[in-house]
């Protein structure tokens, strides 16, 4: 009977185990490879919510800005009417005062005949013209 050395042949389980192994490591290089792409995939849809996000941020700032404006304009024009509205009660007593002195001129009876004007001397003026110089 011949006697083999064992280091020269190697055993049916060691090689399996080898192969068993490196299946292993085969599994968990393609988990690893599918986890980064997973990952990557998420990582770029989150820059794409975020990008979408600052832009709309943007948009919502300009929106702001224009609603500030017009806010400012619409201010100035209530001052406006305001200041119109108070000289339009202002154009309306001076009509009402004009309206009652003309009212109070026109019932006042004027004498038919006014009073001479009388001068320094006590002579009444204005009725005798002087044709000798």
């Amino acid at each position: 009977m011949a006697v083999m050395s064992t280091s020269s042949v190697q055993s049916p389980t060691s090689g399996l185990c080898a192969q068993i192994q490196q299946q292993q490591a085969h599994r968990n290089a393609d988990q690893a490879e599918q986890q980064a792409s997973a990952l990557q995939a998420e990582a770029q849809s989150a820059q794409s919510v975020a990008d979408r996000a600052q832009e709309n941020a943007r948009s919502l700032k300009v929106e702001s800005n224009q609603a500030q404006g017009e806010a400012v304009q619409a201010r100035r024009g209530l001052a406006t009417l305001q200041s119109v509205g108070e000289v339009q009660n202002q154009f309306s007593d001076l009509r009402e005062q004009i309206s009652n002195v003309l009212q109070s001129d026109t019932t006042t009876v004027l004498p038919a005949t006014l009073p001479p004007v009388v001068n320094t001397s006590g002579q009444p003026t204005g009725t005798v013209v002087n044709v000798t110089a």
